[in-house]
């Protein structure tokens, strides 16, 4: 689960989440689904808005396939990036804190040898 669907959830955050993480390379609206784990018709509604605000955009076609991308152009786009990270950082910290926390809480395992 990404930082996006971890606070929103909904399809649009899924999508963000999967193309703001392989911003590099551009996908067809079918891999954008299959990778976001959203339904095609979902992912279908969620690029023709995302593309409208201006969060992703439309690379090139290849064949009949419209391709799109992380619009990291686009200072919105930049800005929620960053809130992401930070949003990731965060979530990391509290991961961490939990475990060290669980650790010290747990017995000590050592083996106490008597001898008389």
């Amino acid at each position: 689960m990404g930082p996006l669907e971890l606070l929103f959830g909904g399809s649009a955050a899924k999508i963000l989440d999967f193309l703001s993480t392989f911003q590099d390379l551009d996908y067809s609206k079918q891999d954008i689904a299959q990778n976001s784990g959203v339904s095609f018709r979902h992912t279908l509604r969620e690029i023709e808005r995302l593309e409208k605000l201006g969060f992703i955009a439309r690379t090139r076609n290849v064949g009949h396939s419209h391709m799109y991308r992380y619009n990291k152009d686009y200072k919105a786009a930049k800005s929620l990036e960053k809130f992401a990270s930070d949003l990731t950082f965060e979530e990391d910290k509290k991961i961490i804190a939990n475990k060290q926390q669980q650790q010290q809480q747990q017995p000590n395992d050592s083996i106490t040898i008597v001898t008389s």
